[in-house]
């Protein structure tokens, strides 16, 4: 089997990282902290490994087409102030459950070695629901925020070391709906009609942009160290969806930021020629909401937090087609205070999913 330290293979595999792991949009975290649902689906495993290279490297990808469809699911039901787990919400079934089912298409058109087009296009289906209220089930659904940007390696592939930097910018556009109403059945018998929560919204409604950075560099034995980070910026204030919560500041929805951070390791599975093309890896990931965001205000209702999780992950590549998947398990989770928090002297709580799907599947062209 060819080493993973070959010119042919570290380039493939480089030009690979865009195509598995590109930071299309801003992190989404495991639960109700995240405002919305457009999120690096297909982020959940690095793909820099002698697997991929193998099979990618000789096809033409250098000035070609690139369609990544991922998907990925969760059920966030812990509530966390803090990083204290509100374990009471579970014993006296107050609990709320969110079961989302995340779905994203990318595309990657590269123009030259260095230099390609990205764009990405999220959908959602998601449901939310007390435990002792299953009459107030919402269902929502539909295309979330779509991201178009550019990207490209700041040393030109192959490079003599075998690793590469990765930059990249997009637009994000406001093309999710984000004031998804349903009925909500009253204790008087009485319905009425409300917003759904932001965590199961497709979009938020606003202008965005992010930034993104990924880095791979082989190590020894065949294994390479990756990195991935990405910022989603949202300069608007609020959404101007409105909550219909009582406590003050909170009676409209707000603009979040949202981030991700991922870094570990990965290697070919060597020596057994049934899982020729295999590769395993595993790593750490950390993904959240901000309490302020980087630019504007930061008014509004929010769940800012993260969720720290340990991600191991595999990789198979065979001909031009690559499949991936990876099960973050949460380590740690934290509802921080928000802006609002601090001015009423609360602090709110959030749900978090115990882990997290993802899966992806890579074809070039």
């Amino acid at each position: 089997m060819k080493s993973f330290l070959q010119p042919g293979a570290a380039l493939a595999a480089s030009l690979l990282t865009v195509l598995a792991c590109m930071p299309s949009t801003a992190a989404h975290a495991q639960g109700c902290v995240a405002a919305h649902s457009p999120q690096p689906v297909i982020s959940g495993l690095d793909p820099t490994t002698e697997a991929s290279a193998l099979h990618y490297a000789g096809s033409n990808i250098l000035h070609g087409l690139t369609i990544t469809t991922g998907f990925r699911t969760y059920n966030s039901f812990r509530h966390y102030i803090g990083t204290v787990y509100q374990v009471q919400r579970q014993t006296q079934h107050s609990a709320v459950v969110n079961h989302v089912d995340l779905f994203e298409m990318d595309l990657n058109y590269q123009f030259t070695p260095r230099v390609s087009f990205i764009a990405s296009i999220p959908g959602m289906a998601a449901s939310r629901h007390g435990q002792s209220s299953p009459l107030n089930a919402f269902h929502s659904g539909g295309i979330g925020d779509v991201t178009v940007g550019v990207q490209s390696w700041i040393f030109r592939p192959p490079t003599e070391n075998h690793g590469n930097i990765n930059i990249s910018a997009q637009l994000k556009l406001p093309t999710g709906i984000n004031d998804a109403k349903g009925r909500k059945f009253l204790s008087n018998g009485t319905t009425m009609e409300e917003p759904f929560d932001e965590s199961i919204q497709p979009g938020d409604g606003t202008w965005g942009f992010s930034l993104a950075t990924e880095a791979y560099h082989p190590l020894v034995l065949r294994t390479a160290a990756y990195f991935t980070g990405s910022w989603l910026f949202s300069p608007q204030d609020t959404t101007g969806v409105l909550t219909y919560r009582s406590a003050p500041g909170e009676g409209v929805v707000s603009a979040t930021d949202q981030y991700l951070w991922r870094g570990g390791i990965s290697r070919p599975v060597t020596g057994v020629k049934l899982v020729r093309g295999l590769a395993l890896s595993v790593g750490g990931r950390m993904e959240g909401v901000p309490v302020r965001d980087a630019f504007g205000k930061s008014n509004g209702f929010r769940r800012p937090g993260y969720v720290i999780s340990i991600e191991p992950g595999l990789t198979y590549a065979r001909g031009r087609t690559m499949f991936n998947v990876s099960g973050p398990w949460a380590m740690e989770r934290n509802r921080k205070i928000s802006v609002t928090d601090i001015a009423n002297h609360s602090h709110g709580d959030a749900a978090f999913a115990d882990y997290t799907v993802i899966a992806g599947v890579s074809r070039s062209f």
